[in-house]
Parts: C-alpha cells; structure tokens; sequence
C-alpha cells in the first residue's frame, strides 16, 4: 500500500472517530434533556438567579425579619436562585431533602433558601438556624403575599 493510500485511510480513521464522538456527545446531551423531562432551554435552575423572564418581583421586608432578610441576601450572594418558581405539591418532598442531615436546635428554626415551595428548593438549599419568631413570620408573609400566584408562577425576591 502507498503512502498517499495509507496516509487518506488514517485521516478517514480519525474523521471517523471524531463524528461518532459528536455523535456521542449528542446522544448524551438528548438522554440528558429527556431524563430531566425538559425539553425547554427556560428550565429554573437552583444556582442560576433571575436570568430567565420573571412574572413577579417581590419586595423582602428586612426590618420586620431581618434574620430572613440576612439569610436570603448571603443565600443569594453564595450563588442560590433570588428566583422563587412556586410548586406548592413539591415543598414536603424538597423540605425533606434540604433538612437531611441538619439537626434540629432548641430555640432555633432550620430556615432555608430557596424556599421548599419553589422548584429551586431541595437538596442543596442553603440552611441557617434562625429565631422561630422572624423564621414563621417571614414564612407567613411570604405565603400570603404567594397565596394568590398559581404553581408555576416565577417570583424575583428583592430584599429592602
């Protein structure tokens, strides 16, 4: 065999190689997407902020809860979402994974963020012990100025 025949076959070879590993790669890229049942590049990621459209934006009272307030805005700054996307029937489930493994104290509430009702809640959340007194004021604030957005809904948290 010549070398000009040897040297196309190698470079054919090496063509070929390259678009199964495209292939691959795309393969796994589509198995990635299918696997988390989302096909839209608008997915609300958990460490991601507020780059997506938001339906609302929510002012955080920090002088009414300022344990909260201080909890959401080192939360916010250590890379977690100031975006709340509500999924009421996920918070018991995301709760449970946020709080595994953060023993409980006496006097003291595990806060967290993202919150367990937002999609961006569960595993991974940020947990700070806090006061029960600001921890379930701030969550019933919080409920009630949610209580009227549907799941889905995409809230910004702007804490002042």
């Amino acid at each position: 065999m010549s070398k000009r025949r040897r040297s196309r076959k190698s470079k054919g070879k090496q063509r070929f190689k390259k678009q199964i590993l495209t292939l691959v790669a795309m393969l796994m890229v589509a198995l990635y997407a299918w696997i988390g049942g989302e096909g839209s590049l608008d997915i609300p990621s958990p460490f991601g902020g507020s780059k997506g459209s938001v339906d609302h934006t929510i002012t955080f009272p920090a002088e009414r809860y300022p344990e909260t307030a201080n909890h959401i805005k080192t939360a916010i700054k250590a890379g977690h979402s100031d975006v709340c996307t509500i999924d009421r029937s996920g918070a018991e489930g995301n709760r449970d994974l946020s709080l595994k493994g953060v023993p409980v104290k006496k006097g003291k509430d595990r806060d967290e963020w993202p919150m367990a009702m937002c999609a961006e809640g569960g595993a991974g959340a940020d947990i700070q012990y806090i006061s029960p007194k600001d921890n379930r004021g701030a969550g019933s604030w919080v409920g009630n100025q949610l209580s009227t957005y549907p799941d889905g809904t995409r809230v910004k948290f702007v804490v002042k």
